[in-house]
């Protein structure tokens, strides 16, 4: 059900540092360092998303992000005209989001509460 989720941080290098010495001991590394957002996940993981599972971002720590496995393209793009029917707002409409891996197909809405819901398939 649940593919990655991020939480905000006041300092993003001192909590990047924190959970990297924290995590190591149950097996978890730095996926990816954008400066202002960085991601764990499991060393040599097979499977799932390359950029893990786990995201800081820099910002007021009161938003939380989830992101919620698809099986399909289809999959996606239905739940972005689902959620957009039940009241939520886009984000992000579906499509490829390269910079995150080249089959990172997804959509972002923002829900009745202002959380940032998102839909993702990493298959092609």
């Amino acid at each position: 059900m649940m593919d990655h989720f991020s939480i905000h941080v006041w300092e993003i290098e001192k909590s990047k540092q924190f959970c990297t010495e924290a995590l190591m001991p149950l097996g978890n590394e730095i996926k990816m360092d954008f400066g202002t957002a960085v991601s764990f996940g499991k060393k040599n993981s097979n499977g799932g998303d390359p950029a893990g599972s786990f995201w800081l971002t820099e910002g007021e720590p009161k938003h939380i992000h989830f992101a919620f496995s698809a099986s399909s393209r289809e999959e996606v793009d239905a739940f972005y005209l689902a959620a957009i029917q039940a009241g939520g707002i886009s984000n992000g409409t579906p499509g490829i989001r390269s910079d995150y891996h080249e089959n990172y197909y997804a959509t972002f809405i923002i829900d009745l509460d202002g959380y940032n819901i998102e839909a993702v398939y990493h298959g092609q």
